[in-house]
């Protein structure tokens, strides 16, 4: 192992905080290290991300590049947080915080973003010149990677689908839905795990896991399958508007939705609908590297 192409990657989540050591030479992880995240308190979360840097470098016996993957994204007019569902890193100064106790610079991104570096540089989109990462869990969100390189836009916004509205609305979806931005009818409000969780308890009046209703879907449930071929039609919807504007090689998903087989099957037959094209080259895959895929693409930051 050559220190020089190690580094670090943290992925801050809402729930756990992780933190691996990426070899570039050969693309393996040769650490990890996962701890709850505090909750609520932003001083306590900025002392655990030292903490676990600290240790990490101990034990590694050297010291790395660092790259973080944050719920949301640096504004590039106040250099605070913004958009983040781990609600008290909002209209904090978390990269001039961090630099400051670190006594070093680090990197942060959206960890959305860090998905789908992590994607297109050594994953399932390695092969792509031209590469969209959509993680699809309990929130929904996307970064764009050209030529092996993120694009963050003027704005510091690229990739942010899940806050646009759900396209070619149909006679089922009439009835807006307010999402936690402040606006309506969002695509996160209508293909997030939890979302269609909702929908079909209010439709069906049973309270089911994403996980049973595909299994239920899967043994011919017809409550199911109608809650199924929705979130399938959706996702083509969706995926067809990007498909519209960038035209990539390939669509990588994660998340916890990206664990049913069925869309890579079922997207793919349906979205050429909505798609301003004779032909659809656009491949449909799953991430190879799943939840670490976000740390990793942290890593890949440096």
């Amino acid at each position: 192992m050559n220190k020089n192409f190690v580094k670090l990657g943290i992925d801050l989540g809402g729930t756990k905080i992780e933190i691996a050591a990426l070899d570039t030479n050969d693309n393996k992880i040769i650490y990890r290290k996962r701890i709850n995240s505090p909750q609520n308190n932003y001083l306590l979360t900025l002392n655990a991300i030292d903490s676990l840097i600290e240790i990490a470098e101990n034990d590694l016996g050297f010291n790395c590049p660092v790259g973080i993957g944050i719920p949301g994204s640096v504004s590039y007019k106040t250099g605070k947080v913004r958009n983040a569902n781990s609600v008290w890193l909002n209209d904090k100064l978390i990269v001039d915080d961090l630099c400051q106790k670190l006594k070093r610079n680090i990197k942060i991104e959206n960890d959305a973003n860090c998905f789908a570096v992590s994607e297109a540089m050594d994953g399932a989109g390695s092969q792509y010149s031209n590469v969209f990462g959509v993680i699809l869990g309990t929130g929904v969100g996307s970064g764009i990677v050209l030529n092996k390189k993120l694009v963050k836009g003027s704005n510091g916004i690229s990739g942010e689908w899940g806050h646009n509205t759900l396209p070619w609305k149909g006679k089922l979806e009439s009835n807006q839905r307010l999402c936690w931005c402040g606006k309506f009818d969002c695509i996160e409000k209508y293909i997030s795990g939890p979302s269609v969780e909702n929908e079909h308890k209010e439709a069906f009046a049973e309270e089911l896991s994403m996980q049973q209703i595909a299994k239920k879907y899967a043994n011919k449930d017809k409550n199911c399958k109608i809650t199924m071929n929705l979130l399938i039609n959706r996702i083509a919807r969706c995926l067809a508007s990007i498909i519209n504007i960038i035209d990539p090689e390939a669509i990588i998903l994660g998340g916890g939705l990206s664990n049913l087989d069925i869309l890579y099957q079922e997207v793919p037959k349906i979205w050429k609908n909505w798609i301003f094209s004779d032909s659809v080259n656009t491949k449909l895959l799953k991430s190879r590297h799943g939840d670490s895929s976000g740390v990793r693409g942290a890593a890949w930051l440096n």
